[in-house]
């Protein structure tokens, strides 16, 4: 059963500590970071001070932080965990995103635990077993729909997450052993050598080339601006930005622009509410359009589209800005409909389909573009625009400013004054100053106002500021100043420890186990240590096999993917009734590397195997 109002929790990623303060100044609920080791960025770790110090700076503001632990384990590694696990939790970590099932069997503080994606969370009986097993926050597959959302939401009392923005991976996550096959690296253990992003050449059984150098496995990015409310009635109350690696102002732009939105639809829909306090002031206009992406698609969450791919290139596009009207020398003119700047990165498709770029070294008259070097361009090519060199200094710069509001009045009585201070929340605090003092010459209540009021380094802005005086008495600047320090550093504290002590903790009672939905358990299931085997068959699983980390199996398929090369070329049998001349089955071929292409219609996706 929902409560009104429901908290609605943007989440955005932070690659460090310098990313996660700005994710909170432009306006996140919720951080999510990577722990010092084992989590699905490997290249993404930090240190427990850091994390230490993002939670302090993020608990003022009432924003949660989540620390990224979702990698599979191996049983040299389990202690380590569990000792990492604790300096989480004493670094006030709300809760950890998990994909090992050891974690719930560790001797381990009661800190909240997350379901990471890599559990491939599709199924309502998967979120069901995960909410009794004590995982509060659920992050489902990218892949559903919002029907699919729905029916798991209306089962669960768990909190459900989804992603809105960001890079897709091909296949369901948890379900991608490509990496592991073909490279030892594995995408389960944070390491993945995206395999799903090269170009490949596609052959039918009889060598016969269908297409030929394409990114045949790489898709475009998410972008769900347009469905938010619709996920919000579907049940899902955190909204979640990809990009754990990304780059600093991709954080800023992509959680600047998510949070307009979601303010927009919070004022009008009072049955939801914001997760966190302040309000964030910012210096640019947001536009996701200008931050890495290779084109957008809502992905699955209506129904099956042909505007998934990226099949021309894994790369960033960027922006449309136009085209060529002409060539001129050593310059071009652009028919544009956005304004260029200096310094900016344009980029286009050459002759050969690639991707291709050039950087402008001078605009003159709005559209003449000088080239630093003069790229193989024809008329009308169409141009994009992957680094906007205005925005990017924008960016560069400080962006935002996220403040809580506070009422302060400031009253006397007969020993001196008092200055009382209560926040957006309704949490007050109050400083007593002894004083005494003669009449004053003139009336106080502006000057002091203006003291009071000079709140600019500080968390905080006045929203009232009163002056209650019984009488019109005499108030050196010294003192309402001293006040109003000391007012704000108790109120800062009280928030702190206010929001540690309410801070969500996962239950110690004993569980009720339900059983599994499979009793065999094969490598999909990623069992890769002596504790995740017993959780298991504790469970009722009467046959477990190794994680593919630890024991490669030939001839079982690597990739999962709701992608379909059927589908994107026309040929799909059930949706499109359409069949192709050539004989499968299908293959991928780069350079040494073959797979073989399955096609599983009754489940709608499309699997591949390697072949030696």
């Amino acid at each position: 059963m929902r409560r009104y109002p429901l908290p609605i929790e943007l989440l955005s990623p932070a690659k460090d500590l310098v990313c996660g303060m700005e994710a909170v100044n432009h306006g996140a609920d919720a951080v999510y970071i990577g722990a010092p080791k084992f989590s699905a960025r490997s290249a993404a770790g930090n240190s427990i001070d850091d994390i230490r110090r993002l939670c302090d700076y993020a608990h003022i503001f009432g924003v949660r932080i989540y620390v990224a632990l979702n990698t599979l384990l191996k049983e040299k590694e389990l202690k380590e965990t569990e000792h990492l696990i604790h300096e989480l939790f004493e670094a006030e970590v709300d809760a950890l995103i998990v994909q090992d099932m050891a974690i719930t069997r560790m001797d381990i503080p009661p800190i909240a635990l997350h379901a990471s994606t890599q559990m491939d969370n599709r199924t309502t009986e998967k979120v069901k077993f995960l909410e009794a097993e004590g995982f509060s926050q659920i992050v489902l597959a990218r892949e559903l729909s919002l029907n699919q959302i729905r029916k798991i939401s209306e089962q669960t009392s768990a909190r459900l997450e989804a992603f809105i923005h960001g890079a897709i991976c091909v296949s369901y996550s948890g379900q991608c052993y490509l990496s592991a096959a073909l490279s030892g690296r594995s995408a389960n253990r944070g390491e993945c050598a995206q395999y799903c992003r090269l170009p490949y050449s596609m052959v039918d059984a009889e060598g016969n080339v269908v297409m030929k150098d394409k990114h045949l496995l790489s898709l475009k990015d998410m972008n769900r601006t347009d469905d938010l409310e619709a996920l919000l009635d579907a049940g899902i109350s955190s909204l979640k930005i990809e990009g754990r690696l990304k780059d600093l102002s991709y954080v800023k732009n992509i959680t600047a622009w998510y949070r307009q939105q979601l303010d927009e639809i919070l004022a009008r829909r009072t049955e939801y509410c914001r997760a966190s306090e302040g309000t964030s002031v910012f210096t640019f206009k947001p536009a996701p359009e200008k931050s890495f992406n290779r084109g957008f698609t809502p992905f699955f969450l209506h129904k099956r589209t042909p505007d998934i791919t990226a099949f021309d290139t894994p790369k960033s596009i960027g922006e449309p800005i136009g085209s060529v009207k002409k060539l001129k020398g050593n310059s071009l003119i652009v028919a544009g409909i956005k304004p260029l700047h200096n310094g900016d990165g344009l980029s286009f498709f050459n002759a050969k389909g690639e991707l291709d770029g050039f950087r402008v070294n001078k605009v003159e008259d709005g559209n003449h573009v000088f080239p630093q070097e003069m790229p193989q361009l024809l008329p009308k090519t169409p141009l994009y625009r992957n680094f906007d060199q205005e925005f990017e200094k924008q960016l560069a710069k400080p962006s935002a400013m996220r403040k809580i509001g506070v009422e302060m009045e400031f009253v006397d009585h007969p020993l001196g004054f008092t200055l009382y201070v209560k926040d957006e929340t309704g949490a007050e605090v109050s400083v007593t100053e002894t004083f005494s003092s003669d009449p004053a010459l003139t009336n106080q209540d502006e000057q002091i106002k203006q003291q009071l009021s000079k709140l600019g380094n500080t968390l905080y802005e006045p929203t009232s500021v009163k002056v209650s005086m019984s009488e019109n008495r005499f108030v050196p600047n010294s003192i309402s100043t001293a006040m109003r320090r000391q007012a704000i550093e108790r109120l800062t504290k009280h928030r702190k420890e206010y929001f540690c002590k309410t801070r969500e903790k996962r239950s110690t009672q004993p569980i009720t186990p339900l059983p599994l939905p499979v009793c065999e358990l094969t490598y999909l299931w990623n069992v890769s240590n002596p504790i995740s085997e017993t959780f298991y068959r504790d469970h009722g699983a009467t046959r477990i096999d190794p994680a593919f980390e630890l024991a490669p199996q030939p001839n079982v398929p690597l990739m999962f993917t709701r992608h379909c090369l059927r589908y994107s070329l026309g040929w799909c049998p059930t949706m499109q009734k359409q069949t192709h001349p050539y004989k499968e089955p299908f293959y991928l071929i780069y350079k040494q590397t073959r797979l073989k292409l399955q096609f599983d219609c009754k489940n709608c996706q499309m699997l591949l195997f390697a072949e030696k």
